[in-house]
């Protein structure tokens, strides 16, 4: 029995949205008021992001509680499952402008610091709390690395990175002339990447998983990685059966 196959797979054309060994960054992107924030990996590609280069909200009435709650978002999905290196880390750098009071904590009032949440799909993989960040008006630039665990070496189609945003600070009052003559309230806001700007990012160790015999859920017939070259595991499964296939004639005829 003879099969054939095509000479050569298929081209792979990169995607410059979608991440890959050369292409590693995740950029921060969103609109004006924070109420959409989304990722993906072209870096100068800023269509449906703030012209402003940040997302915020402001608060101007007493007794208001600088409280944000929001997700970051992968904008389209992956194309291909993302491998990372198990020895490497992931970096997060986001910057940040808060305006709240830092001195009213006590009796009801909420006070929550800053936390960033990292996501693979709904999956939780990391979770930390960032206490040093001002809440006096001024820019802050955090790094936050995480590294590569069992559960992150691996980011199938559908479970895309996503990052998780939430503070709940009290603002300023001014109780004796009602904010007439004092600012009141806040400010929370978080700049996005621009071109030339890469305090909004996402680093990843992207590796290649083109090595056959590596076991786990990606391996493809004859151990080869489905995901490696397009077409390969096909190409890999017809051949494997051709071979079975004369292999059982032969024997029949001897007998």
């Amino acid at each position: 029995s003879t099969v054939a196959a095509p000479a050569s797979a298929q081209e792979v054309v990169q995607d410059p949205k979608q991440p890959s060994v050369e292409n590693p960054h995740m950029h921060i992107y969103g609109n004006d008021d924070l109420s959409q924030c989304f990722s993906h990996f072209d870096g100068n590609d800023t269509t449906g992001s703030s012209s402003e280069g940040y997302g915020e909200e402001i608060w101007t009435s007493q007794n208001s509680q600088i409280e944000m709650d929001y997700t970051c978002k992968m904008q389209e999905s992956f194309k291909q499952d993302m491998y990372l290196d198990d020895n490497g880390t992931i970096d997060i750098l986001l910057t940040f402008k808060i305006y709240a009071n830092e001195n009213g904590c006590g009796g009801s009032a909420v006070c929550e610091n800053l936390n960033l949440t990292l996501f693979k799909g709904t999956f939780e993989l990391a979770r930390q709390e960032f206490p040093n960040v001002p809440l006096n008006d001024n820019d802050y630039t955090l790094n936050w690395q995480i590294p590569i665990d069992k559960n992150m070496t691996r980011f199938n189609r559908t479970e895309e990175p996503q990052i998780r945003v939430e503070f709940s600070y009290p603002g300023y009052n001014d109780a004796i002339t009602g904010c007439f003559l004092f600012y009141c309230g806040g400010e929370f806001r978080m700049y996005y990447h621009t071109p030339g700007n890469d305090s909004a990012e996402v680093e990843f160790p992207v590796v290649n998983q083109t090595l056959p015999g590596g076991g786990g859920e990606g391996e493809g017939i004859g151990g080869a990685i489905s995901d490696a070259v397009p077409g390969f595991g096909l190409i890999a499964g017809i051949g494997a059966l051709a071979l079975a296939a004369v292999g059982a004639s032969r024997f029949s005829r001897e007998e």
